[in-house]
């Protein structure tokens, strides 16, 4: 089936030619790129205060104001330019529009940044041929670049996933395109227009900087030992196979003590005292959903949350006993004939020497390892899910205020109370639960960290088993 599009933007950044694009696509009859429309700092184009009628503090007040004028176009094929800096009011109401061309221009992020602080110090920002460029040189900030670098990153990744996850596709081009005229007319027969045959890119515009970085950067030699240290293949990423979490809000639950206490619980974690301790503390409450929990936080203002950290060996070892006694034995039997993790009957797990049980547990070890790598048919359950992603859950309906290590639970929460002005925190109720001595076996602890390292990396875990890990 072919897609029909009414509209377009352009997902692009500055100086990427997103400015030549524009001018291309003008020079086609019934298309037109309104500019930037909604950059926060004018309309469209720079010294512009009103775009179809729609004015600068009205585009504030209701930017689908002015997005529903710019689509409202029959006949004509209406778009604009969006960097990452726009109005994010709007984002999702492109996005989610099928009939709406989505076209992602991208540059060298090293060459667009010193072009635009090179725009930045002389206001150059487009040339033609009449004109002559102002010669100027700038300085590489190390600091500033990776800070514009994660930026473009971060949102050009969110776009692509928001396609995929909503059955789209993109017309991806890079700067060099820009000046192709089979490309150019490839661009405008995707859109829809192949009624037109050549499609000839716009001569107003040429570069502006055409000369090597040595000669434009005056700390070149300060700026290549700075992009050594950067890891533009991502050697150092720690691969991520796990499916997204949600928030989880259902198992959330609340306790009317104070200014009020939410707790964020992380499966396989000391969830049970800790619901305990929110009943001692009195009047709990649980079973929420986003809106009525969004409701309680509203009639709570000064209420805290919280959620508590496990290191991952004993996690994993909370795991497994699961697996052991409350697990199906549908699941420990495919553990025996799948996994490789060799369960006795299961009428023998009772009688488990410690021997035996941490052999197992190694076994267990090695099996989450794979699945956390994506490299088993069986999802990942949350009772061992990674706690970062589970944490990264949260975050998509809210962030607890406090990450505490299971260590820590007795010092944190009191001082978690004291800010909610509870008097009695009832430390009493908050002694961690004792763990066999073979968890501190050096091989058992170098598992645990091959299985979850990204939970050793984001959160400082040390490797060995101990009372202050």
């Amino acid at each position: 089936m072919t897609q029909q599009f009414r509209s377009f933007v352009i997902f692009a950044e500055m100086r990427t030619g997103s400015n030549l694009l524009e001018a291309t696509l003008n020079g086609v009859r019934k298309v037109t790129c309104f500019g930037e429309a909604f950059n926060p700092f004018m309309m469209g184009w720079p010294d512009k205060e009103e775009l179809l009628g729609v004015t600068r503090a009205e585009r504030e007040e209701d930017p689908q104001r002015l997005l529903d004028k710019l689509f409202d176009k029959p006949g004509h094929l209406p778009g604009f330019r969006y960097f990452h800096d726009h109005d994010p009011r709007v984002l999702d109401a492109i996005i989610d529009n099928h009939a709406c061309a989505k076209i992602v221009l991208t540059r060298n992020p090293l060459e667009s940044y010193i072009s635009t602080r090179l725009a930045r110090e002389t206001n150059q920002w487009k040339l033609n041929e009449t004109e002559t460029a102002i010669p100027a040189v700038t300085s590489y900030d190390p600091v500033e670049f990776r800070q514009n670098l994660s930026e473009i990153e971060s949102f050009q990744l969110s776009i692509l996933n928001r396609l995929q996850a909503s059955g789209q596709t993109a017309f991806w081009l890079g700067y060099e395109d820009l000046r192709d005229t089979g490309v150019m007319t490839g661009l405008l027969h995707w859109l829809g227009r192949t009624d037109v045959e050549q499609v000839h890119p716009a001569r107003d515009q040429v570069p502006q900087n055409p000369r090597e970085l040595a000669e434009k950067v005056d700390n070149f030699d300060e700026m290549q030992a700075d992009l050594h240290k950067l890891d533009p293949f991502a050697l150092r990423r720690v691969p991520n196979f796990e499916p997204r979490r949600g928030p989880a809000v259902p198992s959330f639950a609340t306790s009317e003590a104070g200014a009020g206490l939410l707790f964020m619980p992380v499966q396989g974690g000391p969830t049970d005292m800790l619901r305990s301790w929110l009943e001692a503390l009195g009047n709990p409450s649980g079973k929420y959903t986003q809106n009525s929990l969004r409701q309680w936080k509203r009639k709570h203002p000064g209420h805290r949350s919280f959620s508590v950290l496990r290191h991952p060996l004993a996690r994993a070892w909370d795991a497994f006993l699961h697996l052991m006694t409350h697990a199906k034995p549908e699941l420990r039997q495919l553990m025996r004939d799948v996994h490789r993790v060799p369960l006795p009957a299961d009428e023998e797990l009772s009688e488990l020497s410690e021997d035996a049980a941490a052999a197992l547990f190694a076994d267990f070890l090695d099996f989450l390892r794979r699945n956390l790598n994506g490299q088993t048919t069986l999802p990942t359950h949350p009772n061992w899910a990674s706690q970062s992603e589970v944490v990264a859950g949260f975050a998509r309906f809210a962030q607890p205020d406090m990450l505490i290590r299971e260590s820590r639970l007795a010092t944190d929460l009191e001082f978690l109370c004291h800010q909610t002005g509870i008097d009695d925190p009832r430390s009493d109720l908050l002694s961690p639960e004792p763990l066999p001595e073979f968890l501190s076996d050096r091989k058992l602890a170098v598992a645990a960290r091959a299985a979850y390292l990204r939970d050793y990396i984001a959160f400082g875990f040390d490797v060995e088993l101990t009372p202050a890990s």
